[in-house]
């Protein structure tokens, strides 16, 4: 009883560790200060919500089946990677663009908050929490668990805690866009963008290199 115990307590800690350093829940936070500067606090956090349920959703069932799945698809982690590469691009542009910045009066601000795009399917939760990292993550550590169910059952508490762990982030992200202001917060989220862009870079260079065994 005692060595089953340590040893989930070693697969969950694993899992923790490799999951934080892929998922990153303070860089997401800020990033998530940055994309939501112009909302209102009550609809950062049903997005913030909404994202840490689709995210954790995806990875759990990318853990479980996704390997499988896209054995039968035909499709490898080197194109997941590139995918999700090119998925992350799109959410960059705008932060270095800033283009829901451009209206200038308050009405039209009010509208933007309002009316604008919801963040917490695409890009928040897919690609930047459950993100071609995170999945290919996931994957390797069921592979890893294999059939025991303790390993299964850690990993899977190791998600949990990284997602709420993220959602927590997320939600103190007001406080640090509070801080900052609306100058501070477009610089910041101008900055953020080029990072995010050389995140997505880098999925698709891995991607690449694996591809052409570079």
């Amino acid at each position: 009883m005692n060595s089953v115990l340590t040893s989930g307590i070693g697969d969950f800690l694993y899992a923790v560790v490799a999951l934080f350093v892929i998922i990153d829940p303070i860089g997401t936070g800020i990033v998530f200060a940055a994309l939501t500067v112009k909302d209102a606090p009550a609809k950062c956090h049903a997005m913030a919500r909404r994202a840490s349920i689709v995210s954790f959703v995806v990875l759990l069932v990318f853990g479980i089946a996704g390997e499988a799945l896209l054995r039968v698809l035909g499709i490898g982690i080197p194109a997941l990677q590139i995918a999700g590469g090119a998925l992350l691009f799109l959410s960059a542009k705008d932060m270095v663009t800033a283009k829901h910045e451009l209206r200038s009066t308050d009405e039209e601000r009010a509208a933007v908050t309002a009316t604008g795009e919801d963040i917490s399917v695409f890009p928040l939760a897919i690609p930047l929490i459950a993100g071609p990292g995170a999945m290919t993550t996931m994957i390797l550590l069921h592979a890893k668990a294999g059939s025991d169910v303790v390993a299964i059952i850690a990993v899977t508490l190791a998600l949990a805690v990284l997602i709420i762990g993220t959602f927590i982030a997320m939600r103190a992200s007001r406080l640090l866009a509070h801080l900052t202001g609306v100058t501070g917060a477009s610089v910041m989220g101008r900055v953020l963008g080029i990072l995010v862009a050389a995140l997505a870079a880098q999925f698709m260079i891995e991607g690449l290199r694996t591809a052409l065994h570079l």
